[in-house]
């Protein structure tokens, strides 16, 4: 069975001297999984998180591990890693793909997210470029947020809060009774990342630690 595609190299783990386990995130077949055979040790063309290429996965029989064949055409970490805050921001981005994803299954719009977020961490506001992206992951996991009206009486002012159990907002006036138990707005980490712990719960795992460390930032 071959499989072949476009995508982002998200994780690289050594398997004995010579070898690594990588995911990568493609644009037809969503998180793939596979051994690169002598990563560790390769001088040329040597595979690295953060690299877009051309990936081809082949294995006997679909149930298996498989292998990758990766060719990569730029290092899209390259310019983020000047910066420790950008870099934070595509490790969390990575950590939670690889973490929340089921393998093999399309993610064409959060591909596409993931793919602008690279290409406008390092010229734009990382932060905000960051908090839309895991607005855009929540989404795809089931939690899409809703800020535009107030969940309780429909009004579009004075949007202060958000409900956790829903996702949308709530006005002032209908918050009132409810208040400790809301989140507090704008939308910030903290909150997505209220979010993005239930959905680890859910799937019984931590919150990935790249994405816990953001929030001491």
């Amino acid at each position: 069975m071959k499989l072949d595609s476009v995508g982002v190299l998200i994780n690289l783990r050594p398997i004995g001297e010579r070898d690594s386990v990588a995911r990568v995130f493609t644009a037809d077949f969503g998180v793939m999984c596979g051994v690169m055979r002598g990563a560790q040790v390769a001088r040329k063309n040597k595979p690295l998180v953060g690299q877009f290429g051309a990936v081809s996965w082949n294995a006997r029989l679909d149930s298996q591990l498989g292998a990758f064949h990766w060719e990569s055409d730029k290092n899209m970490a390259a310019l983020l890693m000047a910066r420790h805050e950008t870099l934070g921001y595509m490790n969390s981005a990575f950590g939670l793909i690889c973490a929340l994803l089921p393998e093999r299954e399309q993610y064409q719009v959060l591909y596409n997210e993931t793919i602008s977020l690279l290409e406008n961490l390092a010229a734009s506001d990382a932060h905000d470029a960051y908090l839309g992206w895991e607005v855009a992951f929540l989404r795809e996991l089931g939690y899409a947020l809703d800020l535009t009206f107030c969940s309780g009486c429909g009004t579009r002012d004075n949007l202060m809060y958000l409900s956790p159990r829903t996702g949308r907002a709530v006005c002032e006036n209908c918050a009132a009774p409810y208040i400790n138990k809301l989140y507090k707005l704008p939308l910030s980490l903290n909150v997505t990342g209220a979010f993005l712990e239930r959905a680890c719960a859910a799937q019984g795992i931590e919150l990935p630690y790249a994405r816990k460390i953001l929030s001491s930032w």
